[in-house]
């Protein structure tokens, strides 16, 4: 449990620090014939500051659950 306290922990700080996961996606911008256009995009998924924040609770009180059963 204090393994998946520290990995929440952590998961909730780059959720603050990057506020959302980038990818890119190949797009047909046009097809005739044997012409062919592609482009990449860049997308983002948006996290709210309160995934970050609420990973960060758990994962904190993952760790303190664990110290007090010893």
């Amino acid at each position: 449990m204090k393994l998946l306290g520290i990995i929440l922990i952590v998961l909730g700080v780059l959720a603050l620090v990057y506020q959302g996961i980038q990818y890119t996606t190949r797009e047909k911008i046009l097809d005739i014939g044997s012409i062919k256009v592609t482009g990449d995009t860049k997308r983002t998924i948006p996290l709210p500051p309160i995934v970050g924040g609420a990973a960060i609770v758990a994962g904190i009180a993952l760790i303190l659950v664990e110290r007090r059963k010893k």
